[in-house]
């Protein structure tokens, strides 16, 4: 999936959306993104000056979002509705080591299981090959008006 993929079934947009491409998508399994992590990022600014480190909430939003697209598009669901896809949970959260500028994050978000509405999944961040953030992520989906 490309960028223009990504904007059909995310309603994110920048400064934040945090994918720039799906890699691999299994629908109902698993969805593999990429960010690429630049100095031009609004959040370095302030975070921190001296040695620009991406917000570690930043990368667990970024995981997220890569469930927020497993699930729209394993459901086939455009950007365009009366409803949103909300955090409900995250548990097991864990933070390995910094994110910096030209760094290029590789997430993965694995359905585990839904139940009642609430969708739960693995996700984990990696630079490099080397795990840089993991959580265990449940979201759901509510209609906007409520």
């Amino acid at each position: 999936m490309d960028i223009n993929q990504i904007l059909k079934h995310l309603p994110h947009r920048y400064p934040f959306l945090l994918i720039d491409r799906v890699t691999e998508f299994n629908p109902g399994e698993s969805l593999t993104g990429i960010k690429n992590v630049t100095y031009n990022e609004p959040f370095f600014q302030g975070h921190f000056p001296q040695r620009p480190v991406m917000p570690g909430v930043l990368i667990l939003e970024a995981m997220a979002q890569a469930t927020g697209l497993l699930a729209f598009r394993t459901l086939d669901q455009s950007a365009e509705r009366n409803t949103l896809y909300f955090l409900v949970g995250m548990d097991k959260v864990r933070f390995k080591q910094p994110v910096e500028p030209g760094d290029q994050l590789v997430l993965t978000a694995k359905l585990l299981k839904t139940r009642r509405g609430i969708w739960v999944f693995d996700c984990n961040a990696k630079v490099d090959g080397k795990l840089v953030a993991s959580a265990e992520i449940m979201c759901t989906e509510r209609d906007i008006n409520s």
